[in-house]
């Protein structure tokens, strides 16, 4: 039973039509059995009971339809005097209230409740059904479908912010993952550098004494040229450790292709968690090298994560990326972030302390522009924040 109950989640439109069966042949074995009944009855039992399959789908024009055919049946049974002849199939009213609470504006929901209110006082002025059971019974219905669509609608804001929190927690694992992975080269690469540098300082400082000794004391000279190869030998066992740790070389593939589509994407994203996000995009961004493609796609990452934590409830970014002859020009600002100026960097730190990019975020925005030959500008503006970032083309090359 749960297994079909999840297949029919999975299909709506299913769902919808075997509701619509089921309103019908109540409906149907309700008519038929009336006095009096005719095949106009029939034929209006077809006109309420079908549209409930496009309920979700197109919601007010179900909701006008099922209120069209309710009004149709008041005066059709009145017209033929057949007031007798009922038609429960028209709880689809309440469905259909229930479906524009949902899946509409309010608004829309609250109309449609004034005209279902004139509704049920032309069926009981005119089919003389007995008012106050009438008035009560349907208000009842009415109430409870609101209640429950109010209770459905709030349930399903909330899977979907927590859909997009996960989401956007998902893309903060993964910049602190690889953040994580080039940090440690950044190490590496610094004590590869330490070791060059030394060993190179050593090597040459004994050439030099070695060559103004070469004639002059060649056991001094012949002592620093002992001097050069061990230095050496030391050096090259020292660089073979250090490149040990570093066995699979960037490529391409290190570097995915993000693009306009990943931007869109990573914009989305940030919507869905509730943030408003102008999204701008100018030139030919596809086709820059994978190593620039990434690097925009990080620092638009990092910026909107930290406008989303820390920028405050109503704040509104813009994210414009645009593509020059030489370089591809990032700006990120935002209107908010006065509560918060520091982007996580800690309580009572101050503006100044920002501006200088003491923050693991702005630092590695930072990092990641420098290895790409770029620069990142970071600071506040007269009612937000702004990140402003130029990231050379060939810098991928």
């Amino acid at each position: 039973m749960r297994r079909f109950s999840l297949w029919l989640r999975e299909r709506p439109v299913v769902a919808d039509a075997l509701l619509a069966l089921v309103l019908l042949a109540f409906d149907v074995s309700a008519v038929a059995t009336a006095d009096g009944a005719t095949w106009v009855q029939m034929v209006l039992s077809v006109l309420i009971c079908a549209p409930v399959v496009v309920r979700r789908a197109a919601p007010e024009a179900f909701a006008a339809i099922v209120l069209t055919a309710s009004l149709l049946t008041t005066f059709v049974s009145y017209s033929l005097g057949q007031t007798e002849v009922g038609h429960p199939g028209l709880i689809v009213l309440a469905v259909a209230l229930y479906t524009l609470v949902v899946n509409a504006d309010r608004r829309i929901a609250a109309a449609y409740l004034a005209a279902l209110a004139v509704d049920v006082a032309l069926a009981t002025w005119l089919l003389d059904q007995y008012v106050p059971a009438t008035v009560a019974f349907t208000a009842l219905v009415y109430a409870l479908s609101w209640t429950a669509a109010e209770f459905v609608g709030a349930r399903r804001a909330y899977d979907r912010e927590v859909a997009a929190r996960l989401a956007v927690a998902e893309l903060d694992r993964e910049r602190r993952a690889e953040d994580a992975v080039a940090a440690e080269r950044t190490r590496i690469a610094r004590e590869l550098h330490d070791v060059v540098a030394h060993a190179v300082s050593v090597m040459i400082v004994q050439a030099d004494g070695a060559s103004y000794a070469l004639d002059r004391d060649p056991d001094a000279a012949r002592a620093a040229l002992g001097h050069i190869a061990g230095s050496g030998r030391a050096a090259l066992a020292e660089l073979r450790r250090t490149v040990s740790l570093l066995r699979t070389e960037p490529s391409a593939e290190s570097f995915p292709q993000h693009g306009t589509a990943g931007l869109a994407h990573l914009v989305s994203v940030v919507r869905d968690a509730g943030l408003r996000v102008d999204l701008e995009l100018t030139g030919q961004l596809d086709g820059v090298s994978a190593p620039v493609s990434l690097g925009v796609h990080r620092i638009v990452q990092e910026a909107l994560t930290n406008v989303l934590r820390h920028a405050g409830p109503g704040a509104h970014a813009w994210v414009r990326v645009t593509r020059t002859s030489d370089a591809v020009e990032l700006s990120i600002t935002d209107s908010g972030g006065a509560g918060d100026p520091e982007w996580g960097r800690g309580a009572g730190a101050s503006p100044e302390r920002f501006a200088l990019g003491t923050g693991t975020g702005v630092a590695g925005m930072r990092e990641r522009a420098t290895v790409l030959g770029g620069t990142v500008d970071v600071g506040p503006r007269r009612d937000g924040w702004a990140v402003r970032a130029r990231l050379p083309l060939e810098a991928g090359e």
